[in-house]
């Protein structure tokens, strides 16, 4: 498979296998995390430098605290006026949006990256991508771990250690491990 079927697979859903030129090019973007972890918090303006260099799209007034973890960086688009505290980890292989004004705890990880359930293909070093999306004005508390293919939905809270393995509507409280639907937040 050349390469340019193996990132058309990446954004499908699509079982795929990577390749030397994709490792490569991943290097890169590995690269710019890790020198950006490196520098001094008090350094704002090569800190936005890089997280534009090597993420999708990154909005105004958006704080992200080190260490920052990523596979790629560019799948990742957020917002304006997000904050994330530290460890913010994205298995981003394919996108993950994450919307406007969300606040997002330390230690959080979301997962677009996934293997088969088929061993046969595992010890091929077989993987897919599904996609994720956190809605406008989600917070996620300390731990939180959303699985590929799940959307939060605007205005939402997921309570601190959840495993968020299905959707959530706009406007639930929800938590748990797996994560259930607790309560709709009414304004």
């Amino acid at each position: 498979m050349d390469t340019e079927e193996i990132k058309k697979r990446m954004d499908s859903g699509e079982i795929y296998y990577e390749n030397a030129e994709i490792n490569q090019e991943q290097m890169k973007y590995t690269d710019w995390i890790f020198e950006y972890n490196q520098l001094l918090p008090s350094r704002s303006i090569e800190k936005k430098q890089l997280l534009n260099k090597f993420l999708g799209s990154i909005g105004e007034e958006t704080t992200l605290l080190q260490p920052l973890h990523a596979n790629w960086g560019k799948n990742t688009f957020i917002g304006a006026r997000v904050y994330s505290n530290f460890n913010l980890t994205l298995v981003d292989d394919t996108k993950i949006v994450i919307g406007d004004d969300t606040m997002i705890g330390p230690n959080v990880t979301l997962i677009a990256g996934t293997h088969p359930l088929n061993s046969d293909l595992r010890l091929k070093n077989a993987q897919y991508n599904l996609p994720v999306t956190i809605g406008k004005n989600v917070w996620l508390g300390a731990g939180v771990i959303v699985f590929p293919g799940v959307t939060i939905g605007e205005n939402s809270v997921i309570g601190a250690g959840s495993l968020v393995t299905k959707d959530v509507p706009d406007n639930y409280l929800a938590h748990g491990s797996p994560c259930k639907l607790i309560k709709k937040i009414e304004s």
